[in-house]
């Protein structure tokens, strides 16, 4: 039972903070895509959008090359700041980020474009900048959608499982997460262990996930009443 409540805490620690990280740029790409128009833009969302249809272990080596100290970015943050990225704690933080990206993306793109774009135009008209714009009249007007996303994000990253692998390994208290975990002690051939992690895993998920929805199915219902 202490080996789950550590496994339990790292992992919600892990992917909580990869939320954290993914949320201003999410929210901004999702406001992008849905306000804004530029070349490259249906390039741009594909890109955002392809660790979804992607093997997460080909995510995961796309990282590893990347973060490794071979690659590009691994070796130059080892020379220039003395970080090992590569099975660390912040290669788990990195690959869920990743994997949630997309989901937080689509979602905040959709709660943005439900907005009333008159709104916001009046709000010009009146000399508002666009930035008050933003963070007084689309943004609360969204937050629904937007913490909707970040839940459904939350849970992805709970349930990563290829990328982390590759990029983070299974090390004891270090690396391991909830799927991962249950993937070793399965490989041991402990049955036991593995379910117990296994029912916590499907617990989480399910939560995060009925939040989720509340938050959205909420966010629907006052777009038509509105």
């Amino acid at each position: 039972m202490e080996i789950n409540s550590r496994l339990i805490w790292f992992t919600i620690a892990m992917a909580a903070l990869a939320v954290l990280c993914i949320l201003p740029p999410g929210i901004f790409l999702g406001w992008a895509l849905a306000r804004k128009h530029w070349r490259g833009k249906v390039i741009v969302e594909t890109i955002a959008s392809l660790p979804l249809v992607m093997p997460p272990v080909a995510t995961g080596l796309i990282l590893l090359k990347l973060f490794g100290r071979r690659g590009a970015l691994g070796r130059f943050l080892e020379e220039h700041a003395g970080l090992q990225i590569v099975f660390t704690w912040k290669a788990v933080v990195i690959a869920l980020a990743v994997m949630s990206f997309p989901l937080l993306v689509r979602t905040t793109r959709v709660a943005f474009e439900q907005v009333n774009a008159r709104f916001e135009q009046v709000a010009r008209t009146l000399g508002a900048s666009p930035r008050r714009v933003f963070f007084t009249i689309t943004l609360p007007l969204a937050w629904r959608g937007v913490v909707g996303g970040a839940v459904l994000a939350f849970a992805r990253a709970l349930g990563e499982f290829g990328a982390t692998m590759l990029v983070a390994g299974a090390i004891p208290e270090k690396t391991a997460t909830l799927s991962v975990s249950i993937y070793h002690f399965i490989q041991l051939g402990e049955d036991r262990a593995a379910g117990e992690l296994l029912l916590i895993s499907i617990a989480f998920s399910f939560t995060a996930l009925l939040l989720s929805e509340f938050l959205l199915q909420r966010r629907r219902v006052e777009r038509v009443n509105n």
